[in-house]
C-alpha cells in the first residue's frame, strides 16, 4: 500500500482513519437517525411509563417482604406509612426450594408446563386440520369460515361463563352423558376432570386463531409446487410432508411461540371457570400468583410479584433456546 504524507500538516494519506468511540459513534448515529429517533421518542416514552417503571417496581418489591399489613395505605383520614423491609433474595429461596416449594411453586410449574404443551399441540393439529379442508374448493366454505372463527369472536367470559354453566353437575353436558348411560364427571370439582375440562374450553377459544394464521399459510404457497410433486407421483401424505410442512415453516414457528406465551400466561380461562378459593390443583402459575396477591388475607405483594418476575424469566429463557433450535434448523435445512 502506498502511503503519502502530507507536508504541510504531517499527516499521512492511505492509512485508516481511527475508530470513533462510544461517544463519538453515539454522536455520529444522531446525527445521521435524528428523525428516527424523534419519531420513536414517544413511543419510547410511553413504553417506559407503561411498561418499565412497573417492571422495576415490581422486581423491587420482590426484595422486601411487603404484604397487605405492612404496605403504605390510607384508612379514613389516617394515612400508615409502609413498614417493609428489604430481604433480598429471601422471597426466590423461599418460592423455588423452600419446605412449602413443591406445593406452592413446582406441583403448579409442572402443570402450567403440561396445560401449555397439551394446549398448543392441540392448537395447532385442529387448527391444520381445520384450515387444510378450508383450503379446498367446499360449497359454502365462506359459512364453515364464519362459523369456525365464532369462539374467537365472542368474548373470552360470555365463552368461559357459557361452558362453566354447561360443566356444572346438572348442565347440559352431564345430562346428554346422562342420557347415553354414560358416566357423568364432576367436572368443576375433581382435579382430574378440572384440569380436562380447563385444558376443552383453552382449545375450543384458541383454535380459531391458529386455524387462520395456518390457513393464510396455506393459501401463500405456490399452488405449481403441488402440481409439480404430483407430476412426480407424490401420494397426500408426501405432498402434505414435503410441500405443505415447508411451506408453513415461518407460520408455524411464530403462531407456536405466540401460543406457548398466551397459554402460558392465559388467566381468564382458568379465573373465570374455576375462580382463585375452588381447584388449587387446576391453578396454573399466573393465577396462583394472582391468588397470593389478591386472593388470601393478608396479600402477599412480595411474593406474587416474585411469581411474575419468574415467569417472564421462564419465558425468556425459552424465547431464547426456541429461536437457536429454529436458527439451527434452519441452517441444517439450507
Amino acid at each position: 500500500m502506498t502511503v503519502v504524507i502530507d507536508r504541510a500538516t504531517g499527516k499521512r494519506h492511505g492509512d485508516r482513519a481511527p475508530r470513533p468511540g462510544p461517544v463519538g459513534r453515539l454522536r455520529n448515529a444522531y446525527q445521521k437517525y435524528w428523525y428516527a429517533y424523534a419519531m420513536i421518542a414517544p413511543v419510547v416514552v410511553v413504553l417506559g411509563v407503561l411498561v418499565g417503571y412497573p417492571l422495576l417496581r415490581g422486581f423491587y418489591v420482590t426484595l422486601t417482604d411487603a404484604n397487605s399489613l405492612n404496605s403504605a395505605r390510607t384508612i379514613g383520614v389516617n394515612h400508615i406509612d409502609a413498614t417493609y423491609k428489604f430481604i433480598g433474595l429471601d422471597n426466590y429461596q423461599d418460592i423455588l426450594f423452600g419446605p412449602t416449594s413443591y406445593d406452592r411453586f413446582w406441583s403448579h410449574f409442572l402443570w402450567t408446563v403440561f396445560w401449555t404443551a397439551a394446549c398448543v399441540v392441540l392448537h395447532y393439529s385442529i387448527g391444520l386440520g381445520l384450515a387444510l379442508m378450508l383450503n379446498q374448493r367446499l360449497r359454502g366454505r365462506t359459512f364453515y369460515r364464519l362459523l369456525l372463527v365464532l369462539p374467537w369472536a365472542v368474548p373470552t367470559f360470555v365463552t368461559v361463563f357459557s361452558w362453566r354453566i354447561m360443566l356444572a353437575d346438572s348442565g347440559l353436558i352431564n345430562q346428554v352423558l346422562g342420557s347415553l348411560h354414560l358416566p357423568q364427571p364432576q367436572w368443576l370439582e375433581d382435579t382430574f376432570w378440572q384440569r380436562f375440562a380447563a385444558i376443552m374450553v383453552n382449545t375450543w377459544c384458541g383454535v380459531p386463531f391458529m386455524m387462520l394464521s395456518l390457513l393464510g399459510g396455506l393459501q401463500s404457497i405456490d399452488s405449481t409446487l403441488y402440481e409439480a410433486a404430483e407430476m412426480d407421483g407424490a401420494n397426500a401424505w408426501q405432498r402434505f410432508r414435503h410441500v405443505t410442512l415447508p411451506g408453513l415453516r415461518s407460520v408455524s414457528s411464530t403462531v407456536v411461540l405466540l401460543g406457548v406465551i398466551w397459554t402460558f400466561n392465559q388467566f381468564a380461562i382458568i379465573f373465570l371457570l374455576f375462580g382463585t378459593t375452588s381447584a388449587p390443583d387446576a391453578q396454573i402459575l399466573v393465577t396462583w400468583a394472582y391468588r397470593l396477591g389478591f386472593g388470601q388475607q393478608p396479600r402477599d405483594y412480595a411474593q406474587s410479584a416474585a411469581y411474575g418476575v419468574l415467569l417472564l424469566s421462564i419465558l425468556t429463557v425459552f424465547t431464547s433456546f426456541y429461536f437457536r433450535w429454529l436458527k439451527r434448523n434452519d441452517q441444517l435445512a439450507v
